[in-house]
């Protein structure tokens, strides 16, 4: 069997059309339904609005309910468990949920209020974000430490590669780094659509308030292993676990290091749940081998629905291709074999594991 991972992006993955490719799939419409009901605002109308999905306020709470219903249209097809599970910065939550460790109804409140607090936290200055590529992260510190003083914060944030790194602080360190950034030899700088400064010590006030919120929270044992992003490790007890996410809202996210732990666990493809397909980018850049193996999947844009849809329609025109009325087994382990690229295969392979691919046409 092939051991895969189930991954969740976190802010900056959010867009206006992250809910054409599902919107007439009834379990995704249903997570929807219900995370509006909990918020008390449309998420259609939400992610209409471009200006209010680029607010933190919004931006948060509508990711997670999005990353969840795009898995609930998994688990509705009872396809087969993962082994793992990580999120990336805000997706920890989506991850939490899919495990069944924390509801949905508590995870977006929690996030609706985390998400307030966070922009509490920089009310009084002007704060930004920025990725950048090609530098390695040692040199990057190095900059931010430079350039950091008691009234001027800048430090590296998401360690998302071995040369891709994400800085957060306050807007004029980030515009001063700039130059400097380039100098030592990165290749691009690119600004990211978040309004706070996410995982800086800035935001240590947020997470103490965090705790309170959390300590009140239930938390149930999970389906599946969860890693989190302050230490790339799997927790076992509620406490551990409310620690991680406290301290996870002021400290880096370690996403590099989480993926090659898992992948020193055996986890074969990772499988990206959520709007667009950031996470399978950066995993290609992590571990060659996921590059080249195909095993970077996104379902941000392609349901499993519609794969399964296009593979049965391909697996009747063969059968009657061949003279049949009616496709057998046989035609649909065909349809799946002949997908482009691996993907649906790879995807179905893990789904259906009794079925075995064949190499040529059977009748």
């Amino acid at each position: 069997m092939t051991n895969f991972a189930v991954i969740f992006p976190g802010q900056g993955s959010q867009n206006t059309e992250m809910l054409d490719s599902y919107a007439n799939v009834e379990s995704f419409n249903s997570v929807i339904n219900q995370a509006s009901d909990i918020l008390s605002y449309d998420i259609r109308e939400i992610t209409q609005d471009e200006s209010k999905l680029n607010d933190t306020t919004f931006t948060q709470p509508v990711i997670v309910a999005v990353s969840v219903a795009i898995w609930n249209t998994w688990v509705d097809e009872k396809v087969s468990r993962p082994i793992f599970s990580a999120g990336h910065s805000l997706g920890e939550y989506s991850a939490l949920v899919a495990s069944g460790i924390i509801s949905l109804n508590d995870c977006l409140l929690i996030v609706k209020e985390r998400a307030r607090m966070m922009i509490d936290a920089m009310k009084d200055r002007e704060s930004s974000m920025a990725a950048v590529l090609g530098l390695e992260s040692s040199k990057i510190i190095s900059i931010c430490e430079e350039l950091t003083s008691p009234d001027s914060i800048i430090e590296a944030v998401n360690f998302n590669s071995d040369l891709q790194t994400v800085i957060a602080g306050d807007t004029h360190a980030i515009d001063k780094s700039l130059d400097l950034l380039k100098k030592a030899g990165a290749k691009l700088v690119k600004p990211l659509p978040v309004s706070v400064a996410s995982h800086t010590t800035l935001m240590k006030a947020c997470g103490e308030k965090l705790n309170n919120l959390l300590l009140n929270t239930k938390l149930n044992n999970g389906d599946f292993p969860v890693f989190h992003n302050i230490d790339a490790s799997c927790k076992n007890s509620s406490s551990d676990i409310i620690e991680s996410l406290c301290k996870q809202v002021y400290s880096p996210v370690l996403w590099n290091e989480t993926i090659k732990t898992m992948r020193e666990n055996k986890v074969d493809i990772f499988i990206e749940v959520g709007p667009g397909k950031v996470l399978a980018g950066l995993n290609k850049r992590i571990d060659k081998e996921i590059k080249s193996n195909g095993s970077a999947v996104s379902l941000g844009h392609l349901p499993l629905t519609r794969r399964l849809e296009r593979i049965l329609k391909k697996s009747y025109s063969l059968a009657i291709k061949d003279g049949y009325n009616i496709a057998s087994q046989n035609y649909l382990l065909l349809a799946i074999s002949e997908e482009n690229g691996g993907l649906a295969k790879n995807i179905l392979a893990v789904s259906y594991t009794h079925l075995t691919l064949p190499t040529k046409r059977i009748v």
